[in-house]
């Protein structure tokens, strides 16, 4: 049901069943790869493009799950995933392998939230069982297509990120289908507006996405009329140092009373201090490794109870930057209890 203006409630508590978390070799030196199910030695995985591997990626990610829930492509009913390249590419030639009836979907690096959102959506409602969601970026063919190749060799500012060579994917399903025992159970999901506030540097990212991730923040606690203090967590998609930053003043700004150490970036979160990100990770896969692996293994240790996840993306194109617009960017929420 509705709550407010922008906040879909889940009665039936759909429950994230399993996972599948594979990166590259950069993340397997990371900050989390204990909550990795896999990693590749090397950016090409066997593939002759980057394009390629990144479907690799996606394919290995939903053979973890299948594998994991012991059950074959037939018993899902839908493929509901996207990526940052052209046509959303990987993930649509994934689903050609999975031949899962497939949803794709394109919200840049809040993907992840959006496919989570919707698939509860469908769940709840009854319109599926389950539902395989989730997102993937792959370092070198986000950087050939937004920026420069890798082999250019091109300088970065302080306020660039590092795009994760990762996908992160689960099975979701119907409470009925984990009443025997505690599982991480999507209760409410906020659908985020498009914020554009004139950014159009696109190594900046982190700074232009801040005040989507803020507004969808805001929204969702007016509609639930919650306070900040209901979540252990509130974790932010990929706005790393400067975004966070941002989104911190903002917080201020508009008298939203979230600590500081309650609100985390998935960005932050998964390299280590000392791997050269600069301001922090970024790309689709980033908030869906972090929250599909290492958030959840969190609930199920006991560490979290609530958390409220909020992927932020930049609806930039190479087009749109070459013609000098600005970067449009949205958020998409969503609340996750260990029940």
């Amino acid at each position: 049901m509705l709550n407010g203006a922008q906040t879909w409630v889940f009665n039936s508590k759909p429950a994230i069943l399993s996972t599948g978390v594979v990166g590259g070799p950069f993340e397997k030196n990371g900050n989390l790869a204990n909550d990795f199910d896999k990693f590749h030695e090397d950016l090409w995985m066997g593939q002759d493009s980057y394009e390629k591997a990144q479907r690799i990626l996606i394919e290995d990610a939903v053979d973890i799950i299948l594998k994991k829930e012991g059950i074959k492509e037939e018993k899902v009913q839908f493929f509901i995933t996207g990526d940052l390249i052209n046509q959303i590419t990987p993930s649509s030639f994934a689903a050609r392998t999975n031949q899962i009836p497939n949803l794709g979907l394109f919200s840049a690096c809040a993907t992840s939230m959006e496919g989570l959102a919707l698939s509860a959506f469908i769940i709840n409602y009854q319109g599926a069982n389950k539902i395989i969601t989730g997102a993937s970026s792959h370092n070198a063919s986000a950087e050939k297509q937004f920026r420069y190749p890798t082999e250019y060799g091109g300088q970065k500012p302080p306020t660039a990120q590092w795009t994760v060579t990762g996908a992160g994917f689960a099975l979701i399903g119907s409470g009925n289908e984990a009443a025997e025992k505690p599982h991480p159970r999507i209760l409410s999901a906020t659908i985020g507006k498009v914020i554009d506030l004139g950014i159009s540097d696109p190594f900046n990212m982190g700074g232009a996405m801040a005040p989507a991730a803020v507004d969808t923040i805001e929204r969702h606690l007016q509609d639930l009329q919650i306070d900040p203090s209901y979540y252990d967590l509130i974790v932010t998609g990929d706005l790393a140092t400067i975004g966070r930053n941002v989104a911190l003043e903002l917080f201020e700004q508009k008298g939203i009373p979230i600590k500081e150490e309650q609100f985390k970036d998935c960005g932050l979160l998964i390299y280590k201090k000392d791997q050269p990100v600069q301001s922090g990770a970024s790309g689709p896969g980033c908030s869906a490794t972090v929250l599909y692996g290492h958030l959840l293994n969190q609930m199920k240790s006991g560490k979290l109870k609530r958390i409220l996840v909020v992927a932020t993306g930049a609806l930039l194109s190479p087009l749109s930057f070459q013609q000098k617009d600005t970067i449009p960017c949205i958020a998409h929420a969503v609340a996750i209890e260990y029940l």
